[in-house]
């Protein structure tokens, strides 16, 4: 066992690091006070070919594991573009690992190389307003007529529908009554019909640039061809997605979490009071530290959680305690990167505060805390389940 990165893994943080300084933290600012999509920057990742490091190659992917995306990440979100930068791209990276995985030669040579070249942007239909996380109680129905699918349903947190053209969207082909188990819910990436879909933005405490809204699907028309693997089993499908989503998300957080204490570390340094430095102080200095501690032990269950899916071993519990712990390190220490700036830490053009604010997302989504708490308590010691 060893903790040095690969050469490979170096050259791709080095080479982020340079993508991402043209978008600097006033970049960042002028688009959480826009609200405007980070359109260029998208632009410039996938004109890197970034967007499909974990991609197959032969549809014009890197071929690369989740543990190079999740350094990739850590690395845009650790440059100071936080979460507002990492959920401009984080769809391409996760979401249609499904596809990837079960989808057919021609779906992936159809759907693939647009996404990677940036052509085509995809949001993930999955959470409704009345299922919360009991995604096999979802009520999003797709009949089968002929040789498509028409859906009705609604969709709630759903990011950047705003600007998507594609959707993978997670539907109920069979009436639950006629459910059993996991079975039931099909599995489609298909257009973004606005014809059937009504898209509404959600007013939100952060990353303003990203969108996140509430969608309305009253009889968008799926072609067959559209349904990825067989029908009825598309909740075995999206967890292919879904353990890759939370090492990402985690690995996102701690590198915000890393942005909030260089500026907090930077400010200890410069500002004096009573004719020192505050960083002299123990009682700045101790905050920082624990942060920094919290931050790295985070980030080896990150590694841990991804190695482990690169090589096809089971990693749920890693990859949801790696979520878990990267989001509480990363919020304390956005916490602390305030407190450390005292008053000036409320301002904006200190930017700690928009970090605090982004801080929240890793928190609450994609999975709640409480329920990783269960999962662990259920499926890692044994314990009755509670829910």
């Amino acid at each position: 066992m060893h903790f040095a990165q690969s050469s490979e893994q170096e050259q791709i943080e080095q080479a982020i690091r340079r993508l991402c300084q043209p978008f600097n933290a006033d970049y960042w600012l002028r688009k959480d006070k826009e609200g405007s999509f980070p359109h260029d920057f998208h632009l410039a990742l996938a004109n890197s070919g970034w967007l499909g490091i974990a991609m197959p190659q032969e549809y014009g992917g890197a071929g690369l594991g989740i543990s190079e995306a999740a350094l990739m990440m850590h690395t845009i979100s650790a440059t100071g573009a936080g979460l507002s930068g990492a959920s401009a791209v984080h769809m391409n990276i996760f979401g249609l690992q499904p596809v990837v995985v079960f989808g057919s030669d021609e779906q992936k040579k159809r759907w693939l190389p647009p996404l990677i070249e940036g052509r085509d942007k995809a949001c993930f239909g999955v959470t409704e307003p009345d299922t919360g996380l009991n995604t096999l109680k979802l009520k999003t129905r797709a009949v089968r007529q002929g040789n498509h699918y028409v859906v009705h349903g609604q969709k709630i947190w759903i990011s950047t529908a705003q600007v998507a053209n594609k959707m993978l969207l997670l539907a109920r082909t069979t009436p639950i009554e006629n459910s059993s188990g996991t079975e039931g819910l099909s599995l489609f990436y298909t257009d973004l019909d606005r014809s059937a879909v009504e898209v509404r933005e959600i007013e939100k405490l952060g990353r303003h640039c990203v969108d996140s809204n509430q969608v309305f699907i009253d009889g968008l028309r799926i072609p067959v061809e559209d349904l990825i693997g067989e029908e009825g089993k598309g909740f075995s499908y999206i967890l292919h997605g879904l353990n890759p989503e939370r090492i990402l998300i985690a690995s996102e957080a701690v590198g915000l979490g890393r942005a909030a204490l260089q500026r907090a570390v930077g400010y200890a340094q410069e500002r004096e009071v009573f004719d020192r430095p505050i960083g002299q102080n123990q009682g700045i200095q101790h905050p920082l530290a624990k942060s920094w501690m919290e931050l790295e032990a985070a980030h080896l269950m990150v590694q841990k959680a991804a190695w482990l899916y690169d090589q096809n071993l089971p990693c749920a519990a890693e990859a949801n305690s790696a979520k878990f712990l990267a989001a509480e390190a990363c919020y304390h220490a956005c916490e602390n990167a305030i407190l450390t700036h005292g008053g000036m830490g409320y301002a904006k053009e200190y930017h700690v505060e928009r970090y605090l604010r982004e801080s929240w997302i890793p928190r609450l989504a994609p999975v709640s805390p409480q329920l990783i708490l269960c999962y662990i308590a259920e499926k890692v010691l044994g314990l009755a389940k509670s829910y």
